[in-house]
């Protein structure tokens, strides 16, 4: 069984070719497999398959087994392997996800691609329908209190959910402690991904990332989105801002009028391989 390991700003995932639909993972394979000690290692797995309504179908695995509904990092990723492996190579791709279709195009220059966009849809913003269970149409600076400290955070979904801090420094937040009980507060009846965001200036921002189901990563396309919006909502950002990140830098742009979000990054290619039977 073939597969190709590709990361977006260090956010990294495995990917499998199941267009002919023989590959069937079960959580215990996919935590075998994304275990950084024991397996490939990786933020998720990626499959590749048929659709009947778009190009082509992504599903996406957390480290957890879980499945999520769609990754802004791992769709552009999936692209870049469709375009690499020539499976299709347009510039120009739809593909199906758990959130709904999204339109993907390839910067290519000399054969090559210098950099993807993502129409990553329309941003939600009800309450009921992210979800998060408040009185409020809408999560606007809702407070929390985590540790016995109070915090305001901005919910929305991507197609997925994100909870939203800004903070005045995030480099020494213990994220692994804050950023899990917030992932799994009982105002997420599906739990939440949770980015902590640092302004830079209004069209800039650092951020670190706590994904539902996979802990701290390095990088997360969806939270981009989601942290740039929240910030426009809120009067802190400018509608075209980049995204600070480890390894890199990640951009979106929002039109607010229309209510879509576009996200622009580099992916890479680590390493590709070849799992045996009955490992």
């Amino acid at each position: 069984m073939k597969f190709t390991k590709i990361h977006g700003l260090g956010n990294d995932y495995i990917y499998f070719n199941n267009l002919n639909n023989k590959i069937k993972l079960n959580s215990d394979d996919i935590k075998r497999l994304c275990n950084r000690h024991i397996g490939i290692g990786a933020d998720g797995i990626i499959l590749l398959e048929k659709s009947n309504i778009a190009d082509f179908k992504m599903r996406i695995f957390n480290s957890d087994g879980s499945e999520a509904e769609m990754c802004g990092n791992g769709i552009r990723g999936l692209a870049k392997y469709i375009y690499d492996n020539k499976i299709k190579t347009d510039d120009y791709l739809t593909i199906e996800t758990k959130a709904g279709i999204k339109n993907i195009k390839l910067i290519i220059n000399n054969k090559k691609i210098d950099s993807i966009i993502v129409d990553m849809g329309n941003i939600e913003l009800e309450s009921s329908k992210i979800p998060v269970n408040i009185d409020e149409k809408t999560c606007i600076n809702h407070p929390i209190n985590i540790n016995n400290t109070n915090y305001l955070f901005t919910a929305l979904s991507v197609g997925n959910p994100h909870c939203i801090i800004f903070m005045k420094s995030i480099d020494k937040l213990d994220i692994s402690d804050i950023g899990y009980k917030l992932e799994n507060q009982p105002i997420f009846p599906n739990k939440t991904n949770v980015e902590f965001i640092e302004i830079i200036d209004k069209n800039n921002i650092k951020m670190r990332v706590w994904e539902r189901g996979s802990g701290e990563t390095l990088a997360c396309g969806t939270g981009s989105v989601a942290a740039v919006v929240a910030g426009i909502i809120t009067n802190k950002l400018n509608n075209n801002c980049n995204v600070h990140l480890p390894m890199g830098i990640l951009n979106v742009y929002y039109d607010k009028k229309y209510n879509h979000a576009y996200l622009k990054g580099t992916n890479e290619t680590i390493f590709e391989g070849k799992i045996k039977k009955g490992r």
